[in-house]
């Protein structure tokens, strides 16, 4: 396995997974609109921001994405004036879950933060996933705040 920062070149396979949770998605069917082009070039030079993928090493680094986070890292007053570390977009491939790759990626999250001298670490996660609570909770994550969003798009 391999993790490193994506590349334009995986932006469909990322588009792929965050397309269906439960059903894989072939890449190759995705269309990438200017949307999405835009998006992961900003998200490409911000230094605040990294997508992060977990190929499988075929065909060297550029293998199979088998999954994905984006973390932001946010400054703040509190925590002292570090940073938190804003983590989004979580996914594995569905054909690929049980084998601990997403603890492998959330590790590597906790990691980049903690070397990057942040306070903590926090996520959201949509309540009907319940599955995926209590994945966060198996990595110590906490249920320390009610979380509230407001949707500009119709």
């Amino acid at each position: 396995m391999i993790f490193r920062e994506a590349t334009r070149q995986d932006l469909p396979a990322v588009l792929a997974l965050l397309a269906d949770e439960d059903e894989v998605v072939d890449p190759a069917s995705i269309v990438v609109d200017g949307a999405s082009e835009r998006a992961f070039a900003s998200i490409a030079v911000d230094t605040r921001n990294e997508m992060l993928v977990l190929t499988d090493g075929s065909d060297g680094p550029d293998g199979v994405v088998l999954g994905c986070l984006q973390l932001t890292y946010i400054p703040g007053l509190g925590q002292n004036g570090r940073e938190r570390a804003l983590v989004e977009a979580v996914r594995v491939r569905p054909d690929r879950r049980g084998e601990g790759l997403g603890a492998a990626l959330m590790r590597l999250a906790v990691a980049r933060a903690r070397e990057r001298g942040c306070g903590l670490v926090q996520l959201t996660s949509n309540k009907r996933r319940a599955a995926a609570h209590r994945f966060y909770e198996r990595l110590g994550f906490a249920r320390s705040h009610e979380g509230f969003k407001l949707s500009l798009t119709d």
